[in-house]
């Protein structure tokens, strides 16, 4: 099986809302799709799953065009999707009954659920009831009842208290070990880091940075610091010729010239005496190449 979107553009009126986007997923595992508000991913992920037609260019999986006949998917929309005065138990089973589970079916499926998520006791609450969070676990839920193989996550760690983080994290790890295709759209660049081994990130509808998210970090080289100390280090740190690119009450992160600029500011530190209790020549987060990639324009 194999996801294929290749040379998809959308426009309303005279907006491109995607130009040219292309990108594969050849194995089972976590594709991430990044972009600001307003950089096209929701409008590809409506094409992908055929809310929305494509103007030119084609979406299969496994050669066919993506559509419920021919591949079994789950969608978890960023915006809440329950019937608000409709009970919990009740939404479930039709939403698998949509998706051509029978009754019994749908029951074990819901059970199944309800433990992993921790939200059978909700069963005959109306969704307006819940809190943010466990709207949310519904609406995984209600994603996964039918064991889709493609499954389109978008934003589904937003408004999530840190438990309920950690949940929606184990059973995100859990699809990607049991062979499913992840679709995953995030704000979260550390959730991002966690699990997709390839991303794409889309800036005003064009590709702007696409591939192995390891091979593009590795591509930048070790050029930012991290260092951690009581000690304000931020004038010491510029009269050695580092770029201080923030600040905060654990320490700095800054930009080197080369590796021996760092090594040197830690020996010139550690013969003042001063406390370390972080030092670490790394290559840039995904949060960094992100502002730098999608970031407004000056």
């Amino acid at each position: 099986m194999a996801l294929d979107i290749s040379h998809v553009c959308k426009q309303f009126g005279r907006k491109t809302a995607v130009q040219d986007l292309s990108f594969a997923m050849e194995d089972s595992g976590v594709f991430g799709l990044l972009g600001t508000n307003g950089a096209g991913k929701t409008t590809t992920i409506r094409m992908l799953l055929g809310i929305l037609k494509q103007d030119t260019g084609t979406i299969t999986w496994d050669g066919h065009p993506v559509t419920r006949e021919n591949v079994s998917f789950g969608y978890l929309p960023e915006e809440r999707g329950l019937y608000p005065k409709i009970g919990v138990g009740e939404q479930l089973v039709y939403f698998a009954s949509l998706r051509g589970m029978d009754t019994q079916k749908a029951k074990q499926a819901i059970g199944r659920w309800y433990t992993r998520l921790d939200i059978g006791k909700y069963d005959r609450m109306t969704a307006d009831q819940l809190s943010k969070g466990n709207q949310q676990k519904v609406q995984l839920a209600a994603a996964l009842l039918h064991d889709p193989a493609l499954v389109v996550l978008d934003e589904p760690l937003s408004g999530l208290d840190p438990v309920n983080t950690d949940l929606f994290v184990d059973v995100m790890h859990e699809l990607a070990a049991a062979g499913k295709y992840i679709v995953l759209s995030s704000h979260q660049m550390e959730a991002v880091e966690a699990f997709c081994t390839n991303i794409l990130m889309l800036k005003d509808g064009q590709t702007v940075l696409q591939g192995n998210l390891r091979t593009i970090k590795d591509s930048y080289g070790r050029t930012n610091l991290s260092i951690e100390s009581p000690v304000d280090l931020r004038l010491k740190a510029e009269l050695a010729g580092l770029t201080v690119l923030s600040q905060d009450a654990r320490g700095l992160e800054c930009k080197i010239p080369e590796e021996a600029a760092a090594y040197r500011f830690l020996r010139g530190l550690l013969d003042e005496g001063v406390r370390i209790d972080k030092f670490e020549v790394r290559t840039p987060s995904l949060h960094e190449i992100f502002v730098e990639k999608a970031g407004v324009s000056a």
